[in-house]
């Protein structure tokens, strides 16, 4: 579905910075753009600014908004404060959202339900690609002995959990302090993950600390921010070079707005009403050129798909609606 994705876009990266490209490890797991998509792509960023205003919080359950019929995107304005490099990319409307059901983040049949069943399947990826690139054995039982991650957008800290079961040194940050709260109680009860460093902040913050780490993981957290593109340089940032990237999100397509909004928030109760913005939504054209931007290369992409008959999820070349990519980050 999303054949030849990746391959035209590193060859333009490539191109424009006279450096070698690099030999992707799967090809099973990597799509590539057709060559038409890189016009479209560049015209779509150029398109779509992204807003650090607000939206206002609703106060009562929001009707879904409509994806444009005539196939287009919707443009915000942007009014982003340059008192820095690396302006906020906070939107407290979403921060609220996810502070209101903070206490449910390790109830199986929450809110998170969705997250927690689709852990297993976006571990299976991460543990994949990182020990790949950093030339770890996936088979022991602490492939990532030694490596520095931080889980940007933790939450309840469902993923920095078994990346610390996993051998990573890990810090976990979110701008919620319900969920860092939450994090901390929850990994005090083991001693493995009782060593996870939590941090009620943000990923702008810690690039003004300048910190660093092996690898940078944020799922299902680009969605929510209100500008993508300077998430993923604060992203770049903290990311060392030569280090990974790793990045999960809902694709801006039909499907996505039938099943992640229509079906999971109105039909299935998955989740709260309102919690997705079909708008906020990035095609993997966008984010791959986002990330490329940031200095951010990235080299492979999978897709999840649901069964509902078995209540899994499982990695696949479909990335009409969640979908997930890993990234290496430049020599500068």
């Amino acid at each position: 579905m999303a054949s030849k994705l990746l391959n035209h876009l590193r060859a333009l990266y490539t191109t424009n910075n006279h450096s070698p490209s690099h030999r992707l490890s799967n090809p099973k797991l990597i799509f590539h753009l057709p060559r038409s998509f890189l016009s479209v792509s560049q015209s779509l960023l150029h398109a779509r600014p992204y807003s650090d205003a607000p939206e206002p919080i609703p106060t009562g359950p929001p009707l879904p908004e409509k994806p444009p019929t005539n196939g287009g995107t919707t443009s915000y304005k942007k009014n982003v404060s340059r008192a820095s490099n690396f302006s906020s990319s906070l939107n407290e409307a979403e921060l609220s959202k996810f502070s209101a059901i903070a206490e449910t983040w390790w109830d199986a049949e929450g809110p998170f339900k969705p997250l927690h069943l689709m852990n297993p399947t976006r571990l299976a990826f991460i543990r994949s690609t990182l020990c790949r690139h950093f030339r770890k054995d996936p088979h022991c039982a602490r492939p990532f002995e030694g490596l520095r991650i931080v889980d940007v957008g933790c939450g309840g800290g469902i993923l920095s959990e078994p990346l610390a079961r996993m051998g990573a040194i890990v810090m976990g940050i979110d701008a919620v302090e319900k969920n860092i709260k939450i994090a901390r109680l929850h990994a005090d009860l083991d001693p493995v993950t009782s060593a996870i460093e939590y941090h009620c902040t943000t990923a702008e913050k810690l690039v003004e600390e300048q910190r660093e780490f092996d690898a940078v993981i944020a799922l299902e957290v680009i969605e929510h921010v209100a500008d993508p593109a300077e998430f993923c340089k604060s992203l770049a940032a903290l990311t060392v070079t030569s280090g990974a990237t790793v990045i999960s999100t809902i694709n801006r397509s039909v499907r996505s707005y039938a099943t992640a909004i229509i079906a999971a928030e109105y039909l299935l109760h998955w989740l709260p009403k309102g919690t997705h913005q079909w708008s906020s939504f990035l095609i993997p054209e966008e984010l791959v050129l986002i990330l490329q931007r940031a200095s951010v290369t990235v080299q492979e992409m999978a897709g999840f798909e649901y069964n509902p008959l078995t209540g899994r999820w499982t990695l696949s070349d479909n990335v009409s609606v969640n979908f997930i990519a890993f990234g290496t980050k430049n020599h500068q």
